[in-house]
């Protein structure tokens, strides 16, 4: 006859019941909440006057919790700057590469993505805030600079030099329309967010358009 199992049988031979962890979900998501919540404290505060602590309570978590991913708030911008802009620099590299045999149109997609972000004042406040500490931390200034200018200026003057040698732009020099390209978006970027001035158009595609237009037919061969 079979033995009946007893409901008494010790714990060492019950079949184990594995519990979910606890913070299996919050763990992936941390990061991308810390970074959200130092961006917050850094626009409301200020750099200089945010806490880790006050960062850590925003987020949800303890302050230790904060310094397990980030040893410190200049270790943070840098994290910012990797997570909300240098996608955008990688944004235009995509776009440089796939329009490479339409050098013309990858300018006017390019043009009208920075278009687009020009009315998030979040993605904006973190170069606002690296402009602002550039003098007393030169080093975050030229993290920003080869992890978002630099990629982007080099995707931008390889599609110029790409349309030069295609006969579909004029020879020119591609460092110089770069930054005719770049400057008038980064004027009204710094005249409308930094300086709180009015914009030039209550659409900021109508930039584009405008600027776009004085710099194809200069360059229109």
């Amino acid at each position: 006859m079979a033995k009946r199992s007893s409901p008494n049988m010790p714990a060492a031979r019950r079949a184990p019941q594995s519990a979910p962890p606890r913070w299996s979900r919050r763990a992936e998501a941390r990061p991308e909440e810390i970074l959200d919540a130092a961006l917050s404290e850094f626009t409301e505060r200020g750099f200089d006057a945010a806490r880790m602590e006050d960062i850590a309570k925003r987020a949800g978590i303890s302050k230790g919790a904060v310094y397990l991913y980030f040893e410190s708030k200049e270790a943070l911008l840098r994290a910012l700057i990797q997570s909300k802009i240098a996608p955008l620099a990688a944004q235009a590299e995509n776009l440089a590469r796939a329009g490479a045999a339409n050098p013309m149109m990858a300018l006017k997609l390019i043009a009208a993505g920075a278009a687009m972000h020009l009315r998030d004042p979040a993605i904006l406040a973190v170069p606002r805030l690296v402009i602002g500490l550039s003098a007393r931390f030169p080093e975050l200034a030229e993290f920003y600079r080869v992890e978002v200018g630099e990629r982007a200026r080099q995707a931008l003057e390889g599609l110029v030099a790409s349309g030069v040698e295609q006969g579909v732009f004029k020879s020119c020099d591609p460092r110089a329309v770069t930054r005719a390209f770049i400057g008038p978006l980064f004027f009204e970027a710094m005249w409308t967010h930094v300086l709180r001035g009015e914009t030039a158009f209550a659409d900021p595609s109508k930039l584009v358009e405008t600027q776009l237009n004085l710099l194809f037919e200069g360059l229109r061969a």
